[in-house]
């Protein structure tokens, strides 16, 4: 039984890499390149998020509108020869994989296979059908579930892992397995018996610092869960997370736009003092996106708040930046800018006493209003 990436080879033939060559001005042995580490990446992010089901069951939906063979054959020629519904499977496919990451990773692979960062994008865009086509024809030829799919794909991940080019980085995965990688080793290679409980004792003190830092944060999601939307998609999501109160606040006929009602998002970090987003906020936003795009109707605004610490008119300025991030995230997974407006607020109004830590911490938050149902 072939590997993923050994059947994904099999269909980079020739005349395809001849088609893009040709298309983007780039040299056949590059572009070559850049199909291989491509897919190499896309398929080694995937294999790192087997782990989760809701995820999976993501991407078990967006195969399920494709068939193996037009998925394939529609990057045959290029990007020009790809059809609309399988070039939209394939922007979301790399959008789902890499979120905020996508430009990063487009010119990580331009780097190292010599291509202009545009016809890297251009090679992405075409191999993302490919991956999607041979995850299809997997699933089909081995009658694959959620749950095999994530078996195999795990077992596939220490090979995709190796095959990465040398020096290669996915942001948010591969510096981490690394640093892992290089822990394990030294401490194969240079432990002895006093050095177990050095080791043990610096992961309960470095367990006590995140819970001291995130002890004003912490918050009862519940227990997740996955639901249906209309089109398909099924979320996993907290019962009392914000995708789930929003959810009820749409389909509930007797609540209507208004005001007053904010729901708060309970998973977006963005870096100390900054507007950047953390990459662990991408699964809310995604959900918040697929949510949007299952009920086109509907229209929110994205509230940013500070705690009043500091000046005032930096305080709303980065309340507006966070805000505007937050909404530039899900209009980069699909959502139409014009269903949405982003505000900064500042240190107007708060929810909870800002002479503590613990209210300050709640002060400082992203919100979102439905403006229209």
């Amino acid at each position: 039984m072939s590997s993923l990436l050994d059947f994904l080879k099999e269909q980079i033939s020739p005349e395809v890499v001849r088609g893009l060559a040709s298309n983007l001005g780039e040299s056949t042995d590059s572009v070559q390149q850049a199909l291989q580490t491509g897919s190499t990446v896309m398929l080694t992010t995937l294999a790192s998020k087997a782990h989760d089901q809701g995820f999976l069951s993501q991407i078990m939906n967006l195969i399920s509108n494709l068939s193996s063979r037009s998925a394939m054959g529609a990057a045959a020629g290029g990007g020009s020869s790809v059809t609309s519904t399988v070039s939209q499977a394939g922007s979301t496919f790399l959008n789902m994989l890499f979120g905020g990451n996508l430009s990063a990773i487009q010119g990580k692979i331009a780097e190292v296979s010599g291509i202009r960062s545009s016809s890297a994008g251009t090679i992405l865009a075409s191999a993302a059908p490919m991956v999607l086509g041979a995850l299809s024809s997997k699933i089909s030829t081995e009658g694959l579930t959620t749950s095999g799919l994530g078996s195999m794909l795990s077992a596939e991940l220490p090979r995709l892992r190796s095959l990465l080019p040398s020096g290669f980085s996915i942001p948010g995965l591969s510096s981490v397995s690394s640093q892992v990688s290089q822990v394990h080793d030294e401490v194969r290679s240079k432990a002895t018996g006093w050095l177990w409980p050095v080791v043990i004792l610096g992961v309960l003190l470095l367990a006590g610092l995140i819970w001291f830092f995130n002890r004003g944060k912490s918050t009862s999601l519940g227990t997740f869960f996955q639901t249906s939307l209309p089109g398909g998609i099924v979320l996993n999501i907290p019962e009392n997370g914000v995708e789930n109160k929003l959810l009820a606040f749409i389909k509930d006929p007797s609540t209507q736009a208004n005001s007053d009602t904010w729901f708060d998002f309970d998973r977006l970090l963005f870096d100390t003092n900054s507007a950047t987003l953390q990459p662990s906020s991408e699964e809310q936003l995604q959900n918040i996106a697929n949510i949007l795009k299952a009920y086109p109707n509907v229209h929110i605004r994205i509230g940013g708040y500070t705690d009043n610490q500091g000046d005032a008119a930096a305080n709303l300025k980065l309340s507006q930046a966070r805000a505007d991030n937050a909404m530039h995230g899900i209009i980069a997974l699909g959502v139409d800018s014009s269903r949405m407006d982003a505000v900064g607020y500042g240190e107007d109004h708060p929810v909870a006493d800002n002479s503590t830590e613990a209210g300050r911490s709640q002060n400082r938050r992203i919100s979102m209003r439905v403006t229209q149902k």
